[in-house]
């Protein structure tokens, strides 16, 4: 059986079954040889108008992939992947997903056709042991990773899969669970958080759009101290962001879009640096706050 059907089939077992196939396991999953340890990122994905308007926002994020190490494959955890436990992409060709509206069409017409990696899926899969994760045939990428990823590698030519969020984990949770991924980087594997750490989309000051680092108060001032904790590797206040006041509240009325941030995060080395870009206020409510940690 070749490694593509052999996966796809492996998918499709239960984990009894699965157990029994260690050997060929091992076989495809060393895919994935030693390398280089890869950057990991946190990338604020901002409106999926990004992925074709000409803006400071994606100058930025071309100038990122021309300067990273081409990397063997990418996992992305996208904001806009929400389930009932973890799940991990795992077909072969997953499809562009427009999930969201009001846009023009050139913006729905716009496919990112970059293959996935069945072997990563199941590499993850075997690499968490804190929770069961489940290969997923179903989702595909949704504009918080292709919106993004596009511009880091526009000819769509690097394996990428996805990791869900799951709903019912805890800040804490989601890091420690990160933090099992942290073999992956020196496979070849650049890991992306995709979201927003200031996302308040309920008030968002319209008629200020324009306006350069227009931000309200409350949103400098968190931008602020998630910028310092990030810088300083104070990373236990972030990680209880429920607990920093009220402007962390009005920042994160929801968790989706921050938690991607605390797998970025996870994944820091003792000697490694952190850096920032992007960093920026917009709308008032939104930062478009974008980490680096690794090679510089």
């Amino acid at each position: 059986m070749d490694r593509k059907r052999f996966l796809l089939s492996l998918a499709a077992l239960p984990l009894a079954t699965r157990a029994m196939q260690l050997n060929d396991l091992k076989a495809v999953t060393d895919h994935f040889k030693p390398s280089e340890r890869m950057p990991v990122l946190f990338l604020g994905h901002g409106s999926p108008m990004n992925a074709i308007e000409e803006n400071e926002f994606v100058v930025q994020f071309r100038k990122l992939g021309n300067e990273l190490p081409k990397p063997q494959a990418i996992l992305c955890v996208s904001a806009h992947w929400e389930t009932k436990g973890t799940r991990v992409t795992a077909m072969a060709k997953p499809r562009t997903i427009h999930d969201f509206g009001g846009f023009p069409p050139e913006l729905f017409a716009m496919q990112y056709p970059a293959p996935g990696s069945p072997e990563l899926a199941v590499e993850t899969q075997q690499l968490i042991t804190s929770t069961p994760i489940e290969l997923d045939q179903q989702w595909g990428l949704d504009h918080g990773a292709w919106s993004v990823v596009k511009h880091l590698y526009p000819n769509a030519d690097v394996p990428i899969i996805q990791m869900s969020l799951d709903r019912n984990l805890s800040p804490e949770q989601h890091y420690r669970l990160a933090q099992e991924l942290s073999s992956l980087r020196d496979k070849g594997v650049l890991i992306i958080g995709s979201g927003n750490m200031v996302h308040n989309l309920g008030m968002v000051a319209w008629d200020k759009l324009n306006e350069p680092s227009y931000g309200y108060h409350w949103a400098l001032e968190a931008r602020e101290k998630m910028a310092r904790h990030i810088l300083n590797g104070d990373f236990a206040p972030l990680i209880d962001f429920r607990a920093q006041g009220r402007a962390f509240d009005l920042a994160i009325p929801t968790p989706e879009h921050y938690l991607p941030l605390l797998y970025t995060l996870a994944l820091k080395k003792k000697e490694e640096q952190a850096s920032l870009f992007n960093d920026t206020a917009l709308g008032g409510s939104l930062t478009m706050t974008s980490v680096r940690i690794g090679k510089q």
